[in-house]
């Protein structure tokens, strides 16, 4: 699969990097190539292609949004007619003073996105935790339990796409429904930065599912 990046920090560059070890091309859609996250990102992985966003999109079956969300928009607007039909994967968060919700908790920043790009396939997925974990789900020792990957989308073919990148990526995708669910991702995502962070309890921690 041609997958796409748009922000290739520590979660951009963590996830792209975990593509390309899964088998998939991935180009990172970078208008400046030689800055340090890109130039971080392809020393540790070679494979790493880049490119200018809009051909990086053009070529991409799937393209992840992992910029900071308060420069999400202004990255989306001058690509939006490169996305329309695309599957676009949301792995921002809105994080407010005091790790509050960045929207005041009246919409999902998944929404937000949406909305810059109307004619994209929203995934809300690859959120709910650190970076650390992107870098390696592996929770040895619990058998076939796998860590959860919750997504959130109103196409359930796109959702369907990004569910088998996260299985192949270690992740045992759950479905929470619709876009607008993504707002209860968001927070779940914040818990996890209080937990991890602000308690200070570290990142070696992921939710999972218990089925009976």
């Amino acid at each position: 699969m041609h997958l796409a990046f748009l922000g290739s920090g520590q979660v951009g560059g963590a996830l792209a990097v975990g593509c390309v070890r899964a088998g998939h091309h991935v180009t990172l859609a970078a208008r400046d190539p030689q800055s340090p996250a890109v130039l971080a990102a392809v020393a540790r992985e070679p494979k790493l292609a880049v490119a200018a966003p809009a051909e990086a999109i053009a070529g991409a079956d799937v393209v992840f949004l992992a910029t900071p969300f308060a420069a999400a928009t202004a990255a989306l607007a001058p690509l939006a007619p490169a996305l329309a039909g695309k599957v676009l994967v949301d792995c921002t968060n809105p994080v407010g003073p005091g790790l509050t919700h960045g929207l005041r908790s009246e919409r999902s920043g998944a929404e937000v996105v949406q909305a810059a790009v109307p004619a994209a396939r929203v995934v809300k997925a690859f959120t709910i935790y650190g970076f650390e974990n992107f870098e390696n789900p592996a929770y040895p020792g619990y058998g076939p339990l796998r860590p959860a990957m919750l997504l959130a989308g109103d196409d359930d073919r796109a959702k369907s796409a990004v569910a088998g990148l996260a299985t192949e990526l270690g992740w045992e995708p759950v479905d929470a429904g619709a876009l607008s669910a993504s707002l209860q991702l968001e927070h779940m995502t914040l818990l996890w930065i209080k937990l991890a962070r602000a308690q200070g309890q570290g990142s070696d921690f992921v939710w999972a599912r218990l089925r009976r």
